[in-house]
């Protein structure tokens, strides 16, 4: 066997540190101190005889030594894991982590999820809000909810599309009716209110409903969550592109209106993500298998017109 592989406890500081870029984060996660931290990846650079680490403000960088060892290394540690997760399997009883986007945890899952409870008691569901790239394998959490095509780290990772919907306008009902709306250019005379998400500008709406926009002539208004464009909305202040899943309770509740049926397609996507080798893998597929069927019975009741 390689004496190297005396290394070994070294090379896990050294994986956590890498993937984390920092010293201190790396610490948190180990349980151990800074000091220890750095201790151990000095006497593992010293042993190696290269550098690992390069100080760049509150970052650690890799050394392009370090980057080839980081990329071996987590390849072999997401084996180990693998192999480990192969032979134990955990009863399908117990606690399941879930990351999903705020909005979509406020707005989807939170009001359904009493259902899941009420079926499966002894499967407590632990919420995670997120919209930050996830190593799902590293992170303690076992099921992602993710809204566009590709999250980071998800080499290895089982990717099942969850929804698929078109993307419309939303506006107050006061708004609808004070502007009496006749034609789609008439959302120009609005605050258009755009939070962070580059999956569906306004542009590509009226590029989609042929109005020509000049984005320096329009009123706009930027936030940061989907939650605060809904406020906002709601308070008759403007015009917001959303999904049917995250406004239509507001529609129910006589809160919004959508004054055109102009959908941008394929609009708005959610995946689940998660790991097939997880010793928690019943517990996943009986949660997935219920997020398929509030799927399907929410799309067949907008189907109904319910």
């Amino acid at each position: 066997m390689d004496s190297r592989l005396r290394y070994l406890s070294g090379l896990r500081y050294f994986e956590v540190a890498a993937r984390l870029k920092s010293y201190s984060k790396a610490a948190e996660e180990l349980f151990v101190s800074q000091a220890a931290v750095s201790q151990k990846i000095r006497q593992l650079e010293e042993a190696l005889g290269c550098k690992l680490f390069l100080r760049q403000g509150r970052e650690m960088l890799l050394t392009e030594k370090g980057s080839t060892l980081y990329k071996q290394i987590s390849h072999g540690f997401e084996h180990i894991i693998s192999g480990l997760n192969q032979i134990s399997s955990e009863p399908i009883d117990g606690v399941l982590t879930v990351s999903v986007p705020p909005s979509f945890a406020a707005r989807w899952l939170m009001p359904r999820l009493w259902k899941f409870s009420m079926h499966f008691p002894n499967i407590p569901i632990k919420i995670m809000t997120s919209c930050a790239d996830l190593a799902l394998r590293h992170s303690g959490i076992d099921v992602a909810i993710w809204q566009g095509e590709e999250m980071g780290n998800s080499e290895g990772l089982l990717k099942e599309l969850l929804l698929q919907e078109a993307v419309y306008p939303y506006c107050s009902p006061l708004l609808a009716e004070h502007l009496a709306f006749t034609e789609a250019a008439q959302l120009l005379q609005c605050w258009l209110i755009h939070f962070d998400s580059n999956d569906f500008p306004w542009e590509t709406w009226f590029e989609l409903a042929g109005i020509e926009m000049d984005k320096s002539k329009v009123q706009w208004m930027e936030v940061g969550t989907f939650d605060l464009a809904m406020n906002a909305v709601i308070a008759g202040h403007g015009v917001c592109l959303a999904s049917e899943s995250l406004a239509s309770d507001y529609v129910e509740r006589g809160m919004l209106v959508r004054p055109f049926d102009i959908g941008i397609t394929p609009g708005l996507k959610f995946w689940l993500f998660s790991d097939p080798d997880s010793p928690r893998r019943q517990r996943i597929a009986t949660f997935s298998a219920w997020l398929q069927g509030e799927i399907a019975e929410s799309e067949h009741e907008a189907s109904l017109g319910t």
